[in-house]
């Protein structure tokens, strides 16, 4: 049996030919492929070549420190990026923002099932993710600049039900990542944090016709590797690279750790109680939603704070939580190793956890509330100049049984005083977070309504619930002023069914609230 050639990450680059679509594995700062597209990159850089580059990935790709994504921020050697999430990428987002390269931002979920669906020819993904959000062609069609102009999603009837349909493309190269590649080319993963959409997108490239290259630690004597941790086997692979290791670090800037492959089991001590804020405020309402025996996905951010309030409570084994990237239980990190989860019981792969995802899988998800409007939509994905993206909000948010947005009620500056059952406003924060309209629909209001999707929406001072004929405010925090600092504060005026009743007095005290 013939042996996998073995390259340089400057030799694998040198495949990539003019207009071909490459694209790379990872989540965030954890399994991505550094040193393939960082030669890439400097391949670009030295010779002017390749050019026209489509570049594809699912989910989030980068530190915001030039790798990752960043490697494509060039005009001329990228044409058009099609990804889940840009906020770690700042320079190519940009790129996107000067019209430099085209852009699309689509659901990070169904990117993933798409790679599955590539590999498997059919015409594309058809799912119900995404309607009536910015990715809806009626609306933006997850465009992101004046200068992309082709339809990658259509709108299509089936048995009567509206669909979105995101169009199937080829896969010229994929850059993948993995732990060790024995002599024959069977890869394994289990030093990464999740295996995401490896699999899948081998398969796609291979089906396109194209090349796969994955970026190892080490080679090892075929026969010697467990067939049931080859996440990539022989048949998909051209060739491998044998990593630098300052290119294979476990996450961006973290060492390996076991505790997050399942290699070992660790003390949990990082939800020590937080100090009592704003953010805590905001936590602790949210974690009087949780009920026992539920499947949690939490947000980054805010929402985070809800499971330290929950294990503070004695609340913690209410629930199992979930991160999009593959791990079921456990406690999820964040930064450069959001995806990873500490002592996870589970780890599947991306697409085969948004499968559940899509299909309402999950119980209570917590997200985040950055801007909100009277139609109750919610937007996450884009603020002026900077471009976020949706990652997988959109086919969270959309198919949660109830879901619950978690945010201050203004930012900027927001400093407030919390003490004896009150919470008082110091310095008001300068930014409107409740507007007349979103800049752009991450998460449909009207969509939600029309489905009859419970939501709620969580402040430090006030709580909101969506309903059919808008947004109610239900709750307002003992010390807040209804008219001055939250009506007067808002772009619309939220309905009533007369006055607001006071938020639970527990939460604005520095002492447990006895949950349990």
């Amino acid at each position: 049996m013939r042996k996998v050639k073995i390259l340089t990450a400057e030799e694998a680059a040198s495949f990539v030919e003019d207009g071909m679509t490459v694209a790379s594995s990872g989540f965030v700062g954890s399994a991505i492929p550094e040193s393939l597209i960082k030669a890439l990159e400097k391949r670009f850089l030295e010779t002017g070549s390749p050019k026209n580059l489509t570049y594809f990935y699912a989910s989030s790709q980068g530190n915001r420190d030039g790798r990752g994504g960043d490697h494509f921020a060039h005009k001329g050697m990228t044409k058009r990026v099609i990804a889940g999430h840009y906020n770690t990428a700042p320079a190519l987002g940009r790129c996107i923002l000067n019209n430099e390269i085209e852009a699309y931002n689509l659901p990070q979920g169904t990117l993933s099932q798409l790679c599955r669906d590539i590999a498997a020819h059919k015409i594309g993904t058809i799912t119900h993710v995404g309607l009536n959000t910015f990715v809806d062609p009626r609306k933006q069609g997850g465009k992101l600049n004046e200068i992309t102009k082709e339809d990658l999603v259509e709108v299509v009837e089936i048995l009567g039900q509206e669909k979105l349909l995101y169009k199937a493309f080829p896969i010229h190269i994929a850059f993948l990542r993995g732990s060790y590649a024995d002599e024959l080319g069977n890869v394994t993963m289990e030093r990464e944090v999740g295996t995401h959409e490896v699999t899948a997108l081998a398969q796609a490239a291979k089906n396109s016709g194209g090349k796969v290259f994955v970026q190892v630690e080490k080679i090892v004597k075929a026969g010697t590797l467990d067939p049931r941790l080859v996440k990539i086997p022989r048949i998909y692979v051209d060739a491998v690279v044998i990593s630098d290791p300052c290119d294979h670090q476990q996450s961006y800037n973290h060492e390996f750790d076991p505790s997050l492959t399942g290699e070992i089991v660790v003390p949990v001590d990082i939800l020590e109680a937080p100090p009592l804020s704003a953010k805590k405020v905001i936590g602790r309402r949210a974690a009087m939603e949780l009920r026992e025996n539920t499947v949690v996905n939490l947000g980054i951010g805010i929402p985070e704070y809800i499971a330290a309030v929950a294990n503070e409570e004695g609340i913690g084994d209410y629930m199992t939580l979930t991160v999009e990237a593959g791990p079921i239980g456990g406690v999820p990190c964040g930064a450069a190793r959001f995806g990873a989860s500490v002592n996870p019981e589970c780890i599947l792969d991306q697409n085969v956890q948004f499968d559940f995802y899509d299909g309402g899988g999950i119980d209570l998800a917590f997200l985040g509330l950055a801007q909100a409007d009277r139609q109750g939509n919610i937007n996450v994905s884009k603020f002026g100049p900077r471009i976020a993206g949706c990652g997988g909000f959109i086919n969270i948010s959309q198919n949660a049984k109830k879901v619950f947005f978690c945010g201050t009620f203004t930012a900027g500056g927001l400093e407030t005083d919390i003490r004896d059952g009150e919470i008082r406003i110091i310095r008001e924060g300068t930014e409107r977070k409740f507007v007349h309209e979103v800049e752009q629909i991450t998460f449909s209001g009207e969509y939600a309504a029309k489905l009859g999707q419970p939501v709620m929406y969580i402040t430090e001072r006030a709580v909101f619930e969506l309903r059919k004929d808008g947004v109610y405010l239900t709750e307002i925090a003992p010390g807040i002023d209804l008219k001055t600092q939250v009506l007067d504060l808002m772009d619309f005026e939220p309905k009533m069914d007369g006055a607001p009743k006071l938020m639970d007095s527990r939460i604005f005290r520095d002492e447990p609230m006895g949950l349990k």
